[in-house]
């Protein structure tokens, strides 16, 4: 059998490491399209992926054919490239606030440009692939994933590394294998119960100061507040729960995490241009500072990284490998992804998409029971899955008035002034 992948934004500067985990994979790929509106940067990342992969790539100008006849279409796009992010973030620090791309009003600028585009290019599979899995690695990933199954019907599921990541590095902090019970939404979930050989060690790992610091990449959460929630947050809590620590660390810093990044990308391009036969060399020289970096300006701290990005245990490569070796598998396997929460979830609706563990085969992906929410959290969800609601209607229907009425519901902006100031400075760049 044929097997085509496309990948929606070809062009990102991660596209050469998920190819390098195709490569590695056991799936059989008989073609790689890769589509990008700067077909220069597609052309770029496909270069230097053909030096990892033995499968062809091609550069394909159009949406409608590159993805034609996929089995699979991921999507990775960036609307209004790295410096929208940067832009969103420095507005969203002149307004007192944190600025980060997924949470708060960074996350909800990219989510008003991009849920649109993931729609309009959804339409384009529904056409020209109906029956392929749409794997959305787009951020932010939940709310982009509920846009698309609330309104296409294209098989989508959202997937993030954050989740993974987190369970290997409560592995590795207990020196074993362990099991996690997960459950919240995409950037706003939490571990509930982590198990040892059948064994509950959640109670010895809460109390253990040193351990609970080092499941983050850098100084993010008090142990004392993680013990008082009885929860082990992700790292993107750090966000709702010291929105203020971020915002001093950002200011000290004079700059933010999408500032850092583009000027990463812009000397990783250059070095691409000047020494091609270096590339792949130059390319984890990239991987390895950005992964050095991340987080290290909003907690104010060191953050250590794998000598060699390709080969880490966890990331972006990995998750999007794991979900599509599972959806052409009989047996099903457990994976942590962002789909429709039809019960899983009982305080929210069924049409909700929610990050929880699923049962992953060719299937699909079935939400496996995850109860109620603890109260301590339960609030919290509910305020940020009406936001996202919310904004979906808003980036639809383009009213003003509803995206104004969303960052008011959003409990990181939480203000009506604010919230009419933000949308302003927006509008003016």
């Amino acid at each position: 059998m044929s097997r085509k992948i496309a990948l929606i934004g070809g062009g990102g500067v991660r596209t050469p490491l998920l190819i390098y985990g195709l490569a590695q994979s056991k799936i059989a790929i008989d073609e790689l399209a890769l589509f990008d509106i700067d077909r220069k940067r597609a052309e770029l990342m496909a270069a230097l992926a053909r030096e990892l992969a033995t499968f062809p790539i091609t550069v394909v100008p159009e949406l409608g054919p590159a993805v034609e006849g996929a089995e699979f279409v991921l999507s990775s796009i960036r609307v209004g490239g790295i410096a929208a992010r940067a832009r969103d973030e420095r507005i969203a620090v002149e307004h007192g606030l944190a600025g980060q791309e997924t949470t708060g009003p960074g996350g909800f600028a990219m989510a008003m440009r991009t849920v649109p585009v993931a729609i309009e290019q959804a339409r384009v599979i529904e056409k020209m692939a109906p029956d392929a899995w749409l794997i959305n690695f787009t951020n932010p990933a939940g709310l982009i994933s509920e846009a698309l199954t609330r309104h296409t019907s294209v098989r989508a599921i959202g997937i993030c590394d954050t989740p993974a990541e987190l369970f290997h590095r409560v592995s590795e902090v207990l020196g074993s294998p362990a099991e996690c019970d997960y459950a919240g939404l995409n950037h706003l979930g939490w571990i509930r119960r982590v198990r040892v050989a059948g064994v509950d060690v959640t109670a010895r790992l809460l109390a253990d100061d040193r351990a609970l610091e080092r499941l983050y990449p850098g100084a993010l959460f008090d142990p004392a507040l993680i013990r008082a929630l009885g929860l082990i947050p992700t790292e993107y809590l750090f966000f709702y729960y010291r929105g203020r620590r971020a915002l001093a660390n950002q200011r000290r810093s004079g700059t933010t995490r999408g500032a850092e990044i583009g000027r990463m990308n812009a000397e990783l391009m250059e070095r691409l241009a000047q020494s091609p036969r270096q590339a792949v060399s130059t390319y984890r020289e990239y991987l390895a500072a950005r992964n050095a970096s991340y987080m290290k300006l909003e907690s104010a701290s060191a953050n250590e990284a794998p000598s060699d990005p390709f080969e880490t245990a966890t990331g972006y490569h990995r998750i999007a490998i794991e979900v599509m070796e599972a959806l052409l598998a009989e047996e099903p396997r457990t994976i942590v992804v962002n789909v429709p929460n039809r019960g899983a979830i009982e305080d929210l609706e069924d049409d909700d998409v929610v990050e929880v563990a699923c049962e992953v085969s060719r299937a699909g992906a079935v939400p496996k029971k995850a109860g109620r929410l603890p109260e301590s959290v339960r609030g919290l969800v509910d305020s940020v899955k009406a936001y996202e609601r919310m904004t979906i209607r808003a980036a639809i229907t383009g009213s003003r008035e509803l995206a104004r009425l969303a960052m008011l519901q959003n409990p990181i902006i939480g203000d009506w002034d604010v919230a009419g100031a933000l949308l302003a400075a927006n509008e003016r760049e």
